[in-house]
């Protein structure tokens, strides 16, 4: 039986109701694809990992770019997909409202609404525009039963305030965020202070900033782990370094370290 929208929506709910899970993120089908192969119960999309294959960087995409990469991702595989909406690619609330209606359509289970504003002078909206925005976002999914994940960027503008954080990320979830995240922290009892100030809803963690493992950031009450453009740079580092050699020495023993096509050819297969 086919897989619906619906049933990769109350999926990703069930996933979050206990325990922790990893939450990959793939920047193109094929990685998508390869992810779900692997056994994953979810994923996540990345801003910059997709940016960087259409030749953009981070935060240089259009809201029509995502929506046809959330699209073709969603369509490629029969698990939930959560969306990095980055800002939602308005700074107005309610102009966030109609770009995540649209981010909705998709097919995503989840989708995530930051508040870095993108200008280095001032890089977080303020407070009750922040706010505004969530809900915004929140009306906008209405009864679609999309997750909506509230982001405090604070730790990635230079901003390291657990209290100026929590803040924030309660006053998200009030505003009807069903997940909470700030990308960025790192130490355990940061972690720890998270998790129970937004406590019972579920806490997403960056991993590669922490560097814990699944079983400890479980411990610590984490309900989801996502990598961000992690995986994209892993690809990235394999590709540089062969093509660095051949332009660089004119030798390819790099190569010798690819995946074998016949076991992507396989992976692929059917489809």
């Amino acid at each position: 039986m086919p897989v619906t929208t619906a049933d990769k929506r109350a999926a990703f709910h069930r996933l979050h109701a206990s325990g922790c899970f990893i939450i990959p993120n793939p920047f193109d089908p094929g990685s998508a694809v390869a992810l779900q192969h692997l056994g994953f119960k979810a994923l996540a999309s990345t801003s910059a990992g997709f940016a960087w294959t259409i030749a953009k960087a981070d935060n240089r995409v259009t809201v029509d770019e995502v929506c046809d990469h959330l699209t073709a991702i969603c369509a490629a595989v029969d698990i939930p997909v959560n969306a990095d909406f980055e800002g939602g690619f308005a700074h107005e609330a309610d102009k966030v409202g109609v770009n995540v209606a649209r981010g909705v359509a998709t097919g995503v289970a989840g989708l995530s609404i930051e508040d870095s504003t993108g200008d280095k002078d001032k890089p977080l909206y303020d407070f009750d525009l922040a706010v505004a925005r969530i809900k915004a976002a929140r009306q906008a999914i209405g009864d679609s039963k999309v997750m909506l994940t509230g982001r405090c960027e604070a730790y990635l503008v230079g901003k390291p305030d657990l209290g100026f954080v929590i803040e924030r990320l309660n006053a998200y979830s009030e505003a009807g965020a069903d997940c909470l995240y700030a990308p960025g922290i790192k130490t355990k009892e940061d972690i720890t202070a998270i998790v129970k100030a937004v406590a019972p809803k579920p806490v997403n963690l960056l991993i590669g900033a922490s560097g814990l493992s699944l079983q400890e950031a479980g411990d610590l009450g984490i309900r989801r782990i996502s990598v961000g453009g992690s995986l994209a740079r892993s690809a990235w580092g394999g590709f540089m370094k062969a093509a660095r050699e051949m332009a660089d020495k004119g030798t390819f023993t790099e190569l010798a370290g690819g995946y074998p096509g016949g076991d992507l050819n396989k992976m692929f297969s059917g489809r």
